[in-house]
Protein backbone atom coordinates (compact mmCIF):
# COMPACT_ATOMS: atom_id res chain seq x y z
CA UNK A 1 0.00 0.00 0.00
CA UNK A 2 1.26 3.58 -1.30
CA UNK A 3 0.99 5.93 1.88
CA UNK A 4 0.90 9.06 -0.20
CA UNK A 5 -2.20 9.46 0.42
CA UNK A 6 -3.74 12.08 2.99
CA UNK A 7 -3.37 10.09 6.35
CA UNK A 8 -6.82 11.14 8.65
CA UNK A 9 -5.97 10.07 12.04
CA UNK A 10 -9.05 8.80 13.84
CA UNK A 11 -11.64 10.80 14.71
CA UNK A 12 -11.60 9.28 18.52
CA UNK A 13 -8.82 10.37 20.48
CA UNK A 14 -8.18 7.23 22.43
CA UNK A 15 -7.60 5.39 19.03
CA UNK A 16 -5.72 8.76 17.69
CA UNK A 17 -3.92 8.78 20.78
CA UNK A 18 -2.78 4.85 20.96
CA UNK A 19 -1.93 4.70 16.77
CA UNK A 20 0.34 7.52 17.45
CA UNK A 21 2.11 6.24 20.67
CA UNK A 22 2.39 2.84 18.91
CA UNK A 23 3.77 3.96 16.06
CA UNK A 24 6.41 6.27 17.48
CA UNK A 25 7.83 3.91 19.48
CA UNK A 26 7.97 1.32 17.05
CA UNK A 27 5.14 -0.81 18.88
CA UNK A 28 6.97 -0.51 22.18
CA UNK A 29 4.43 1.72 24.14
CA UNK A 30 0.74 1.57 23.83
CA UNK A 31 0.70 -2.07 22.27
CA UNK A 32 -1.72 -3.70 24.61
CA UNK A 33 -5.60 -3.02 25.16
CA UNK A 34 -7.22 -4.84 28.04
CA UNK A 35 -3.49 -6.34 29.07
CA UNK A 36 -3.43 -7.92 25.85
CA UNK A 37 -1.01 -7.39 22.79
CA UNK A 38 -2.66 -5.53 19.84
CA UNK A 39 -1.26 -4.99 15.81
CA UNK A 40 -2.25 -1.89 14.37
CA UNK A 41 -3.85 -2.14 10.82
CA UNK A 42 -3.61 0.31 7.66
CA UNK A 43 -6.01 0.73 5.32
CA UNK A 44 -7.40 2.55 2.85
CA UNK A 45 -11.03 4.66 3.23
CA UNK A 46 -13.65 3.16 1.01
CA UNK A 47 -15.04 6.74 0.59
CA UNK A 48 -12.54 9.21 1.17
CA UNK A 49 -9.34 7.25 -0.34
CA UNK A 50 -7.23 8.23 2.89
CA UNK A 51 -5.27 6.82 4.71
CA UNK A 52 -6.90 5.20 8.08
CA UNK A 53 -5.15 3.50 11.01
CA UNK A 54 -6.78 1.13 13.80
CA UNK A 55 -5.58 -0.67 16.83
CA UNK A 56 -7.08 -4.27 16.38
CA UNK A 57 -6.31 -6.98 18.72
CA UNK A 58 -3.65 -9.29 18.25
CA UNK A 59 -4.70 -12.83 16.79
CA UNK A 60 -1.10 -14.54 15.23
CA UNK A 61 -1.07 -18.31 14.58
CA UNK A 62 2.20 -19.71 13.28
CA UNK A 63 3.08 -16.24 11.55
CA UNK A 64 -0.24 -15.94 10.25
CA UNK A 65 -2.69 -13.30 11.43
CA UNK A 66 -6.19 -12.47 11.55
CA UNK A 67 -8.11 -9.40 12.24
CA UNK A 68 -11.88 -9.82 13.61
CA UNK A 69 -14.53 -7.18 12.91
CA UNK A 70 -16.19 -7.34 16.68
CA UNK A 71 -17.16 -3.57 16.90
CA UNK A 72 -17.60 -5.00 20.77
CA UNK A 73 -20.57 -6.58 19.59
CA UNK A 74 -22.79 -4.01 18.22
CA UNK A 75 -25.02 -4.30 15.80
CA UNK A 76 -22.99 -2.51 12.90
CA UNK A 77 -19.45 -3.13 11.67
CA UNK A 78 -16.55 -1.10 12.21
CA UNK A 79 -15.62 1.63 9.38
CA UNK A 80 -12.44 -0.19 9.13
CA UNK A 81 -14.55 -3.98 7.71
CA UNK A 82 -15.92 -1.52 5.23
CA UNK A 83 -12.29 -0.49 3.75
CA UNK A 84 -10.99 -3.58 4.01
CA UNK A 85 -13.66 -4.84 1.48
CA UNK A 86 -13.09 -2.13 -0.69
CA UNK A 87 -9.29 -2.59 -0.73
CA UNK A 88 -8.10 -5.59 1.05
CA UNK A 89 -4.55 -4.61 0.65
CA UNK A 90 -3.74 -3.86 4.04
CA UNK A 91 -0.40 -3.55 6.30
CA UNK A 92 -0.24 -4.77 9.95
CA UNK A 93 2.26 -3.67 12.36
CA UNK A 94 3.02 -6.04 15.00
CA UNK A 95 5.77 -4.44 17.52
CA UNK A 96 8.56 -3.03 14.91
CA UNK A 97 7.92 -5.44 11.98
CA UNK A 98 5.16 -4.14 9.26
CA UNK A 99 4.19 -5.90 6.09
CA UNK A 100 2.25 -5.57 3.55
CA UNK A 101 -1.00 -7.92 3.33
CA UNK A 102 -4.08 -8.61 1.57
CA UNK A 103 -7.02 -9.09 3.74
CA UNK A 104 -9.35 -12.43 2.86
CA UNK A 105 -12.47 -12.65 4.83
CA UNK A 106 -13.30 -16.07 6.17
CA UNK A 107 -16.25 -18.51 6.00
CA UNK A 108 -17.14 -22.13 6.94
CA UNK A 109 -14.66 -24.35 8.87
CA UNK A 110 -11.03 -22.08 8.58
CA UNK A 111 -13.53 -19.26 10.16
CA UNK A 112 -14.47 -21.49 12.91
CA UNK A 113 -10.59 -22.26 13.22
CA UNK A 114 -9.66 -18.55 13.41
CA UNK A 115 -12.57 -17.67 15.25
CA UNK A 116 -11.28 -20.15 17.77
CA UNK A 117 -7.84 -18.67 17.79
CA UNK A 118 -9.25 -15.20 18.33
CA UNK A 119 -11.66 -15.80 21.26
CA UNK A 120 -8.29 -17.46 22.42
CA UNK A 121 -6.69 -14.40 22.58
CA UNK A 122 -9.19 -11.79 23.19
CA UNK A 123 -11.87 -14.23 25.42
CA UNK A 124 -13.96 -10.95 25.74
CA UNK A 125 -14.92 -12.18 21.46
CA UNK A 126 -17.32 -14.81 22.32
CA UNK A 127 -19.12 -12.43 24.21
CA UNK A 128 -19.11 -9.64 21.37
CA UNK A 129 -20.90 -12.53 19.42
CA UNK A 130 -23.15 -13.63 21.78
CA UNK A 131 -24.47 -9.66 22.38
CA UNK A 132 -25.53 -9.25 18.37
CA UNK A 133 -27.22 -10.93 15.70
CA UNK A 134 -24.69 -10.50 13.16
CA UNK A 135 -21.83 -12.63 12.63
CA UNK A 136 -18.72 -11.48 13.22
CA UNK A 137 -16.50 -11.19 10.49
CA UNK A 138 -12.82 -12.63 10.61
CA UNK A 139 -10.25 -11.90 7.61
CA UNK A 140 -6.78 -13.58 7.41
CA UNK A 141 -3.85 -11.37 6.57
CA UNK A 142 -1.58 -13.18 3.90
CA UNK A 143 1.53 -11.93 3.02
CA UNK A 144 2.04 -10.16 -0.29
CA UNK A 145 5.36 -10.77 -2.26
Amino acid sequence: MTTDSEYAPSPRPHVRDQVEEFERSDGAQANTMRGLPIVVITTRGARTGKIRKVPLMRVEHEGDYAIVASQGGAPKHPVWYHNVLADPHVVLQDGAERWDMTARELAGEERDAWWARAVEAFPPYADYQEKTDRLIPVFVLERRS
